[in-house]
């Protein structure tokens, strides 16, 4: 099955300095149909202007992942991590038992990210933050993954739950495979270009809600830049 959530459907709010677009039900934003997909709690597609951003709040229990698309992303928090995440890599933090933490972009241009909240496969356990860079060339037209939680993923950011989220970039006409299994639910978004799976066409920042299918198919119809998540 593969539901298409088209982007100008999704629910959301402009703040001004944060245009944000939410693919589940998320702060003032509530679809009963939309609450979750597996243990995916969350996908906000995000625009933040210029020298604003999120101050510190606290979270916990959560494991939120963070794919800059454009421009950069500038992590604080109260456990004396500090990062600079830049457009195309991608950033992890287990909230764990809790954590306060600021996210600001301090570039002279726009950023736009995508948020992702999983919930962990158990609650509690020291918070922590990671970041890495994964040049695109490594995933040229295939999957490679970001962050996972399994330990034969050596090179991904850990996080702990039962999840792997990966990404691809395609020249348009090719095509990449990803074995789901029938047992695992994926929720695939385009950040740039548009791809067909089977009959479904995804354009950038729609969602394809995806469940019952053994091996995902994803050819692209244009240049394409496509970040994934297997889901319990």
């Amino acid at each position: 099955m593969i539901e298409l959530r088209p982007f100008d459907r999704l629910g959301g709010a402009n703040h001004g300095w944060l245009d944000a677009k939410h693919h589940f039900s998320f702060a003032n934003y509530y679809d009963p149909a939309r609450m979750e997909w597996g243990n995916l709690r969350v996908w906000n597609d995000d625009t933040i202007a210029p020298k604003t951003g999120f101050p510190a709040h606290p979270h916990r229990d959560m494991e939120i992942i963070t794919y800059v698309r454009e421009g950069a992303i500038t992590h604080e928090d109260n456990l004396g991590n500090k990062g600079r995440t830049e457009a195309g890599d991608v950033q992890v933090m287990s909230a764990g038992t809790g954590v306060r933490h600021s996210e600001y972009n301090l570039e002279d241009v726009t950023t736009k990210i995508f948020q992702i909240w999983i919930v962990p496969t158990s609650a509690g356990g020291a918070p922590s933050w990671g970041a890495k860079p994964f040049p695109k060339g490594e995933r040229s037209g295939r999957f490679v993954t970001l962050a996972s939680g399994y330990d034969n993923d050596d090179d991904a950011l850990p996080i702990r739950t039962d999840a792997r989220i990966v990404a691809a970039t395609l020249k348009a006409g090719e095509t990449a495979e990803y074995p789901l299994g029938k047992d695992r639910r994926a929720y695939l978004v385009p950040a740039t270009g548009a791809v067909q799976l089977d009959d479904v066409r995804v354009n950038a920042r729609d969602g394809a809600a995806i469940s019952d299918l053994g091996v995902l198919r994803v050819t692209a119809i244009e240049d394409s830049e496509i970040v994934l998540v297997d889901a319990a």
